[in-house]
């Protein structure tokens, strides 16, 4: 397995974390109302996007 291989599997591997740890902080919000677990899901769900971003051009940014 190659380095960028790897990467490309470790980042994905972030992504899933990020969007289930958002869905997870959404549904603690709505059971619980405390403003932290918002602003928690907030944040992860943001950190998936740009990981998702940072994956589709990883090529580029790698100067492969």
């Amino acid at each position: 397995m190659s380095l960028i291989a790897f990467h490309k599997f470790l980042i994905s591997t972030a992504i899933l974390f990020s969007l289930g740890f958002s869905i997870w902080a959404f549904l603690d919000y709505s059971k619980s109302g405390d403003p932290s677990t918002v602003l928690l899901a907030i944040g992860s769900g943001i950190s998936a996007v740009l990981l998702g971003i940072y994956l589709r051009h990883l090529r580029r940014f790698l100067g492969i």
